[in-house]
């Protein structure tokens, strides 16, 4: 049986993409170190991220944009960005395990796993290449807004981050729906 591991990194911050990933790894690989991206440094990340692509079977990487979240909310552009990665993997995979309890539609035989991340060496897998991909996002970001810090703090509610868009207001980029800049966005109004 192929099986696919799915899961998302990024739905916490107040800018930047979603990102996800699809990975099959396939009974017999050779990676060494899986865990939640999580729980593993981001030097190791990188690491363990290049091993998963070149030795996978299979490997995705879908995204969903700041708009996109703003306008279908974080939960349903997290799933987009899934189904993205499901689709564009090039083997189809039997089954699809997912991190959590939520699943993006698709016509593949699928189940859910809470803290997936944490025991299936699918997941894992997928949980580092989406994390790995959206940090590289976001610092490559901090060189078009340098005074914002993304490759400090990839985006995420940091008391630098909440400073910066207090100095210099929002981006493009920046999740118009969140609180933190919702507020900021209304008092510039």
């Amino acid at each position: 049986m192929i099986e696919a591991g799915v899961d998302e990194a990024g739905r916490g911050p107040l800018a930047g993409p979603v990102f996800a990933a699809a990975v099959i790894l396939g009974n017999k690989h050779s990676i060494s170190n899986l865990n939640d991206s999580k729980k593993i440094s981001e030097k190791r990340r990188e690491l363990i991220a290049e091993d998963i692509k070149v030795n996978s079977i299979s490997w995705s990487i879908g995204m969903s944009s700041a708009k996109e979240i703003d306008d279908i909310n974080i939960l349903r552009a997290s799933l987009l960005a899934m189904k993205r990665a499901i689709d564009g993997l090039e083997v189809r995979p039997d089954l699809i395990s997912i991190d959590g309890q939520f699943s993006p539609e698709t016509d593949l035989n699928v189940r859910t796993i809470v803290k997936g991340d944490q025991s299936n060496e699918n997941i894992m897998a997928a949980s580092i290449l989406a994390k790995v991909y959206r940090d590289n996002y976001m610092r490559e970001l901090d060189n078009s807004f340098p005074e914002y810090g993304f490759k400090q703090h990839k985006g995420y509610p940091t008391k630098m981050h909440l400073e910066a868009l207090e100095s210099h207001g929002i981006t493009l980029e920046h999740r118009l729906s969140f609180k933190p800049v919702r507020n900021i966005n209304e008092s510039i109004r």
